[in-house]
């Protein structure tokens, strides 16, 4: 039994595409992977959200990170377990997933991280706690891998209302590269990761092929919809009032810190990884873009 947390986000929803036998297996390209008639049990919240996974090896259960009694219900029979959380200022989620799986004797765990998770100078407050996840996982006795992805691409869908109405992009550092990634191949590594076809005991950096600033993914997207766009500078304080509004103040500053590394260059680095693990090219912003345009699309 694989056990999927954060099934309603980026990358969990992804793994669940890609490991549910109602949905076609990965391209050829990727590397086969052992999973073939493997029960997936999906954990959420709000089992309503995740119902469209249902099919014959998909179990759907309901669970909250607070709860630990749910998590260990979730837990039991699981061989290997992805832990996605996302709030860094509720670090009992992940200790309660931790102590549930070794409780329940999960043998081996994919943790989704960051990269900057190993650069000595991110020292916010969401890095400082992708570090203690780890910390908390290499000690507990269980087998782990840790996936360290830079910014994923799909975070420009965050653009995607100003583009369509007004064909504009509104950041900050709009000049910096960031080597980000497409969540699709965090996704079918993950797989691989969950059933057995990747060591255990190693942390994996993932970017893209590239470095791409924010004004040059506009360009891009410019192309890929034949349509004028333009990326608009912010000032810092324009750009920490905007984060103010969507997040707690902690979170916001953590978010303005990491902004502020990328404007100094320091998310440039382009790693083999995903070639290495997949076989293929990681996967272009250009790519990307042109898969999902129908997103910035106007109505």
């Amino acid at each position: 039994m694989i056990l999927l947390t954060g099934v309603t986000g980026t990358v969990g929803r992804l793994v669940a595409e890609r490991l549910c036998a109602t949905l076609p297996a990965p391209p050829a390209a990727v590397p086969a992977a052992p999973r073939a008639g493997e029960p997936v049990r999906l954990l959420a919240r709000d089992p309503r959200r995740i119902a469209a996974f249902a099919g014959p090896r998909t179990e759907i259960v309901g669970g909250d990170f607070t709860e630990p009694d749910s998590l260990a219900a979730a837990m039991k029979g699981v061989g290997a377990a992805l832990l996605v959380t996302a709030d860094p200022l509720a670090p009992a989620h992940d200790e309660h997933l931790v102590a549930a799986a070794r409780s329940a004797g999960v043998r081996h765990v994919v943790k989704l991280s960051a990269q900057a998770v190993a650069e000595p100078d991110a020292m916010d407050l969401i890095t400082r706690w992708q570090r203690r996840s780890e910390d908390l996982i290499r000690a507990s006795g269980l087998e782990w891998i840790f996936l360290r992805p830079r910014s994923f691409m799909s975070n420009t869908l965050g653009w995607a209302r100003s583009v369509r109405e007004e064909g504009v992009v509104r950041g900050f550092g709009g000049a910096a590269p960031n080597a980000t990634v497409d969540p699709r191949d965090i996704a079918d590594i993950a797989v691989l990761c969950l059933t057995g076809a990747v060591p255990s005991g190693r942390a994996h950096a993932l970017t893209g092929p590239a470095a791409i600033s924010p004004v040059q993914q506009v360009a891009v997207l410019s192309e890929v919809m034949a349509r004028p766009l333009r990326f608009a500078e912010l000032t810092r304080d324009q750009a920490y009032e905007r984060l103010l509004a969507r997040y707690p103040a902690a979170v916001a500053g953590a978010l303005m810190e990491s902004a502020e590394r990328q404007r100094a260059g320091g998310k440039t680095g382009v790693e083999p990884t995903v070639e290495a693990l997949l076989g293929r090219p990681a996967g272009s912003y250009r790519s990307w873009a042109t898969d999902h345009r129908r997103a910035f699309r106007p109505a």
